[in-house]
């Protein structure tokens, strides 16, 4: 094992800047906290919840219906934007059931 000594200055002027450094990110995150974040979703979620196919949760991020984040390969929806677009939903699959009654 290697030991390495530093003065006591510099030790405390450190951790004092580490201190700093903490109250820093806890603010961050106290600021942002109270953005009404919310859940998220992944893709099973939201199919599930609306009750679509993967294809069909694909058209809507494609046409801009629904709005996505992306991390890495996995995707993810705010609750919130799902629970908006559910009447969306709703109408079109009235309208393709009107549409293949009166066919």
């Amino acid at each position: 094992m290697e030991v390495i000594s530093i003065e006591k200055k510099t030790f405390e002027e450190m951790t004092l800047k580490f201190d700093e450094f903490v109250k820093r990110i806890e603010n961050v995150c106290h600021r942002n906290s109270d953005k009404g974040m919310g859940e998220w979703l992944d893709n099973q979620e939201v199919c599930k919840l609306l009750n679509i196919c993967p294809r069909t949760l694909q058209t809507l991020r494609d046409n801009g219906t629904l709005a996505y984040s992306q991390i890495q390969h996995k995707i993810y929806y705010k609750a919130g934007d799902v629970q908006r677009i559910v009447s969306v939903v709703e109408n079109k699959r009235k309208e393709a059931r009107f549409r293949n009654k009166t066919i």
